[in-house]
């Protein structure tokens, strides 16, 4: 069995996260339409009868970063660092301009001397495109991928090449012993990022990047097969109003929102009270 660790690494929004998702064919990563909704490093196993691949799905880099973004920036390059990485996937976005974070990216990836895939995401999308601005870093890459990773166009032939890279051995984990696929999440943070993720789909731009959920109560009921969960979205206190909206409507949303996912994922029914509290 082929056995390897494979990092994902790219500026903000490019899609990485889908692309992990797919890759490994259940969701372990959330994502939305606002850059940076990864925040820390994601460790996922994708395993059927010919590999077992420990996916990084690292946060996106940025190239001019306040204090918080720069600690961002810090935990992208520290995993290529420090961990036993095997093979890199840099992804773009062909239908954003090259510009500065693309360039730090690069920065990072000339370092590593790995087999390295330069992913091009997003071909599903024909307008609008600057394929031809990325042209000039092909060359610097080992193999190049057109896929689209919401579509699962050519996902199969990049698994493919990730394989013929990796060495023969042992599994490293077991996934009979795990709740998700995700290595570094316990149930709590999951249910945290479901949840991170709708306050972002439901308010895009208009919410700061440090904004997270805390579980506060997770308790099952057998007799009526519900699982009652109680949570708060903290945020600093000037965006309090705008995620609870004008009569309660935007927190309503977001609650219905996580509420029909989560039911979907445990297969169970979901009681889900959902607060929303200030940043100390």
């Amino acid at each position: 069995m082929k056995i390897g660790t494979v990092a994902l690494v790219g500026r903000p929004n490019t899609g990485k996260s889908t692309l992990i998702n797919n890759l490994i064919g259940t969701k372990v990563a959330i994502t939305s339409p606002k850059p940076q909704t990864t925040q820390f490093p994601l460790y996922a196993v994708y395993q059927d009868e010919e590999a077992q691949i420990i996916f990084v799905d690292t946060p996106g880099i940025f190239a001019k970063a306040d204090k918080a973004k720069k600690g961002i920036n810090m935990l992208a390059e520290e995993v290529l660092e420090t961990e036993k990485i095997d093979c890199v996937l840099y992804v773009i976005d062909h239908t954003r301009q090259k510009g500065l974070e693309e360039n730090r990216v690069l920065g990072v990836i000339r370092k590593i001397n790995l087999p390295k895939f330069l992913v091009v995401n997003k071909v599903d999308i024909k307008e609008q495109s600057y394929r031809s601005q990325y042209k000039f870093m092909e060359e610097e890459f080992d193999q190049v991928f057109e896929v689209s990773a919401l579509k699962h166009h050519n996902l199969n032939l990049l698994l493919d090449a990730i394989k013929s890279v990796l060495k023969e051995g042992e599994p490293e984990v077991s996934r009979e012993d795990l709740p998700t696929p995700a290595l570094n999440m316990d149930a709590n943070m999951f249910l945290e990022e479901i949840i991170r993720e709708k306050v972002f789909l439901r308010l895009r731009r208009e919410l700061p990047y440090h904004t997270r959920v805390v579980i506060d109560e997770v308790t099952e009921r057998p007799g009526n097969k519900t699982t009652y969960i109680r949570a708060r979205i903290i945020t600093l206190p000037r965006y309090k109003k705008m995620v609870i909206g004008t009569g309660g409507r935007r927190i309503k949303e977001i609650s219905t929102m996580s509420r029909k996912e989560l039911e979907v994922a445990t297969g169970r029914k979901i009681f889900l009270e959902l607060f929303v509290d200030e940043e100390d």
